[in-house]
Parts: C-alpha cells; sequence; structure tokens
C-alpha cells in the first residue's frame, strides 16, 4: 500500500522560471502547441535525450545527479517524410513541418512527494506538462553512476510511478477536504467531486495510476480538471548503448532490459516503449545530413530511435497533421483527433472557420499515386467535405470560405 507514506510538505510550492531556448529560425506550422515532459531518474540520459531532439547542447548532460534544475524547453520538429514529397509534386519553395515542444526536468528521486531532491519544483514542472517521455537506463557503463548503485530498469519506473501517485494522493485528499462540507450542504458539483476522489483514492492506494482507472465520460471531464500527475498519458524510452541499438532495434525481445520494459509499460499504462540511443543521437549533432546518413548505415541503422520517438510523442498528445501544399509552400497543420473541418481550418486562421465553406480533400497516398491534384480529380479521389467532415492524418486540404 503506498498509503503510509503520504504528503509532508506536498502543499509548498516552489516558484520556478522557464527560459525558452531559440532553437530553430524557421517558422513551424502549429498554432497549437503541446508539452512533453522529459523525466527519470538521475543520470539515465534526459538531458542527453533533450540535447539529441532539439538538436543543440543546450542541457548539461553530466555525470552526477541534478545537473538539471530549471527546466530546458526546446521547439521539436516533427520528422514527416510526406512533405518533402508533397514539396516535389508541388513545386514547393517551402517546406514548413509540425512541432512539439520538449521539456527537460531535473531528476527525480525517492521522496520527491515528500520534499526530497527537487521534490515539489520536478512535480510542479510536470503538470505543466501534457504527456511524460519517461527515459528508462538500459544500459551498464561503469564510468556512469546510477543514483541507486545498480541498473533496474523496472525499479527505475516504479520509483517515478510511486512518487506521482502519492503526490496525487495528497492533492486528491486535500481536494477531497476542501469540497465535502459544500457537498453536504447539497452543492451537486462538490458532490460530484468528492464522489470521484472517493473513486480515484482506493485505485491510487494500490499503486496504479490515475490513467488507468475506469471512468465514464463525464468522470473524465471532471478529472482532467484535477490535473492529476499519474493520469498523463506516457511513452517509456528505453535508453540502451551504442553497440546494443542496431539488435535492440531489430529485435526488441533480444535484449533483456528492453523486453522488461516493453512488458512493464504494456501492462501498467498501456503504453508503448520506443528503443533510443541519445548518446548517438547527440553525436549526429555535430554532422551534416550526408555525414549523419553514413555514420548510421556504418552502424547498421537508419535512425538513432529519436524521430521515432518524436513521431510516437506527437500521437500520444492526441495531435495529427493535415497538409497544405503549393508551389509557394507545403506546410503541415497541427490538429487534435477528431476534429472536424471548421476547426482545422480555424488553425490557419480564425476566419476560415468563421466563414468556413467546404474543404477539398485527397488523402496523401491518393494524391502521390496519381502524382497531381488534377490527376486526382480526374481519378475521383478528390473529394468536397462538409462542416461534420473528420479531418484524417495525411489529408492533403484547401478550404473554401467566405468573410
Amino acid at each position: 500500500m503506498l498509503h503510509a507514506r503520504k504528503q509532508a510538505s506536498y502543499g509548498h510550492k516552489v516558484k520556478f522560471q522557464i527560459y525558452k531556448l531559440q532553437l530553430f529560425v524557421f517558422p513551424v506550422a502549429s498554432r497549437l502547441m503541446l508539452k512533453a515532459g522529459i523525466v527519470g531518474l538521475p543520470n539515465v540520459g534526459k538531458s542527453t535525450l533533450f540535447n539529441a531532439v532539439t538538436r543543440t547542447r543546450n542541457a548539461e548532460a553530466a555525470n552526477y545527479p541534478f545537473c538539471t534544475i530549471d527546466p530546458n524547453v526546446g521547439v521539436v520538429t516533427v520528422p514527416d517524410d510526406r512533405l518533402n514529397i508533397l514539396g516535389e509534386i508541388s513545386k514547393t519553395q517551402k517546406i514548413i513541418p509540425a512541432a512539439i515542444e520538449f521539456v527537460d526536468i531535473a531528476g527525480l528521486v525517492e521522496g520527491a512527494s515528500e520534499g526530497a531532491g527537487l521534490g515539489n519544483k520536478f512535480l510542479a514542472n510536470i503538470r505543466e506538462v501534457d504527456a511524460i517521455v519517461q527515459v528508462v537506463r538500459c544500459f551498464n557503463n561503469d564510468d556512469i553512476i546510477h543514483e541507486l548503485g545498480s541498473v533496474d530498469p523496472i525499479r527505475d519506473i516504479e520509483i517515478i510511478n510511486s512518487e506521482l501517485i502519492l503526490a496525487d494522493m495528497a492533492a486528491m485528499e486535500k481536494r477531497r477536504l476542501s469540497r465535502i462540507k459544500k457537498a453536504k450542504s447539497g452543492d451537486k458539483e462538490s458532490k460530484k467531486e468528492v464522489e470521484l476522489i472517493d473513486k480515484i483514492l482506493p485505485h491510487l492506494d494500490t499503486g496504479k495510476p490515475a490513467l488507468t482507472l475506469e471512468l465514464t465520460d463525464d468522470e473524465r471531464i471532471t478529472l482532467h480538471d484535477f490535473f492529476l500527475l499519474s493520469s498523463k498519458r506516457t511513452i517509456f524510452a528505453c535508453n540502451v548503448a551504442e553497440d546494443e541499438l542496431a539488435d535492440a532495434q531489430k529485435d526488441p525481445d533480444s535484449h533483456a532490459m528492453v523486453t522488461k520494459v516493453r512488458e512493464y509499460a504494456a501492462a501498467s499504462h498501456d503504453a508503448e516503449a520506443i528503443v533510443i540511443s541519445a548518446r548517438i543521437e547527440e553525436e549526429l549533432v555535430e554532422l551534416d545530413p550526408d555525414e549523419a546518413i553514413e555514420f548510421l548505415a556504418d552502424m547498421g541503422i537508419s535512425d538513432s530511435g529519436v524521430s521515432t520517438l518524436i513521431r510516437a510523442v506527437y500521437h500520444l498528445l492526441g495531435l495529427r497533421t493535415y497538409i497544405t501544399s503549393g508551389e509557394k509552400e507545403t506546410r503541415a497543420w497541427t490538429i487534435r483527433h477528431g476534429d472536424k473541418a471548421p476547426a482545422a481550418a480555424g488553425v490557419i486562421h480564425g476566419d476560415f472557420e468563421r466563414g468556413f465553406i467546404a474543404a477539398e480533400v485527397v488523402a496523401y497516398d491518393d494524391l502521390v499515386t496519381a502524382g497531381s491534384k488534377t490527376a486526382a480529380r480526374e481519378a475521383g479521389k478528390l473529394r468536397i467535405e462538409g462542416k461534420e467532415y473528420e479531418v484524417k492524418d495525411g489529408d492533403v486540404v484547401e478550404f473554401r470560405f467566405n468573410v
């Protein structure tokens, strides 16, 4: 039971300042910018991974705990080969990819929910992000110290999960006390919150994250307002040694630590585990594109795993991409999964949504097969869709509107 280690100093928030890094001089496509927080124990490769995904060395990656204190924030473009292919079809002058933000958060230690290490600051930083990338050390290296003296990925994951759950329990008990008097006096919203909290607390006390609790649609709406740490969608990044990456990518089950993480992630979070080598990708920062391709080829791989991770995080955040393509530019626009055509148009400009008439849509695969919009129209693959159309990932769209 987790109940025995509940709040001591949870309510003492630590103020912090985020300094945004200007990582790119070219524009990125989305007005919808969500954040993924990179978390893990000290010295598991968090800052190295941040430097890899942002193509910088702005995050200090040192061989001692808490080399990251204030979170580093970087805008990361989402790898999408479709843009270059459509750019060739449209003879585009400029390619503009979608983007998300990654936040490198200080390493957590056991007892963080009670203020240990950077405790409250760490938890406050996680509360600000929309999803979690939990970096798990899956390599042995005597030159890189581990906070607990040995490498055990499942133990490390469980420490972090326990601290998030304990912090959530403290928050829920505090919220319950503030609502219960109002609930007894007949306040319907307070009564609804207390009933949900009474459902959440026993679940958390068994060591399970709020994310895995079965709830009704109405309960999920209420849960969202609680901002629980353990309710955030999570993806696990298995950080392996450079010389183990090729085999681990080809057959993840050939790597004992990766296998354990994959099984644990699926069972505990219904989550995905991606194999990466942050160290390899960090080395690629110094190389030009052709040199990077050659470097990876010599290792028998085409990607360090970071591109796969970025795309997986993008989808984990519930984000999808539609594309506009013409001579001036080919651009990826970010929408939420399930957005209908007017909302998708509004990502470009509010006037597009207010004056929406119709969307001219062709699926990416159909457009590439046809070779041009004209050929796609002649083949019957280009459609006119109305306000109820749910825009799909990879749709190539042109909006008609009138204001």
